[in-house]
């Protein structure tokens, strides 16, 4: 399965709780009570995402974190890479060399491509839009061929709970 890691969307998480108050420094408790994940979980992932430099981090007692640039300008490959690395579909996406079927590998063109695909779709979304609210419609159309009915196949009758015809 695909999937990113949960240190991944808990940096996503974090940098979009910052997003909603960017001239405010905010303290790593504040963030963790504010996403309800445990406080060291949330430093170690600001420790990364600083180092990283995503945010920057101000010591002191009134230091906190904030976002080192614009969410407009901060992407989610850029998220991921900082808590995961590199983004690769398959091992020979990342780095030439670590596979030892590459060279006669049918497939591994391929899997570049759908790498270069992925990749261009998280380069495209950035932390700013991930805080707007998400408008889902629903294309029956594309529901019907996704789920194989085909449009002129009648309704089955289905009865209920025992109900009688």
């Amino acid at each position: 399965m695909l999937r990113m890691s949960k240190m991944a969307d808990y940096g996503t998480l974090i940098l979009t709780t910052l997003v909603h108050e960017p001239e405010r420094i905010q303290s790593a408790a504040g963030i963790a009570a504010m996403i309800r994940v445990p406080v060291p979980t949330v430093s170690k992932i600001l420790k990364i995402l600083t180092r990283e430099g995503l945010v920057v981090s101000l010591r002191g007692a009134r230091g906190g974190y904030s976002l080192s640039r614009p969410a407009s300008r901060i992407t989610l490959s850029h998220i991921i890479n900082a808590m995961d690395g590199p983004i690769g579909m398959t091992e020979c996406s990342i780095t030439p060399g670590l596979c030892s079927q590459e060279s006669g590998c049918p497939v591994r063109l391929n899997w570049q491509r759908v790498n270069r695909v992925v990749l261009n779709a998280l380069d495209q979304i950035t932390l700013d839009q991930m805080i707007e609210p998400v408008i889902e419609t629903v294309n029956i159309s594309a529901l019907r061929k996704t789920l194989l009915v085909p449009k002129s196949a009648p309704a089955k009758n289905h009865r209920m709970n025992g109900e009688q015809p």
